[in-house]
């Protein structure tokens, strides 16, 4: 199994922010029914304003190149996209279990 980890600093106005985090994720809780190869998917929103980053996911699949199909579906592609211009930084771990 893979978890793979990604988290993202948001640009613009904490408002715009934290709603653009909540649309983000409400999509990506929508895909494990959508995504064959995702076991799970849990995102958070960051509660503390002292924080720079402002969403984090952890997602489950069962191997690297299940991490390529999750990463490539359209249904990811599009709720990846809702971030738009207000992604500033993105950082990944993804480490097998």
């Amino acid at each position: 199994m893979v978890k793979h980890i990604v988290t993202f600093q948001l640009q613009g106005t904490p408002e715009e922010r934290l709603s653009v985090a909540n649309a983000f994720k409400e999509a990506l809780e929508a895909l494990p029914g959508k995504i064959e190869v995702l076991r799970s998917i849990e995102v958070g929103i960051n509660a503390n304003p002292a924080e720079e980053w402002d969403v984090v996911l952890t997602a489950t699949v069962d191997n690297m190149e299940d991490v390529a199909v999750y990463a490539t579906h359209p249904a990811h592609v599009a709720a990846a996209g809702l971030l738009g211009k207000h992604k500033k930084a993105r950082a990944c771990v993804d480490y097998i279990i």
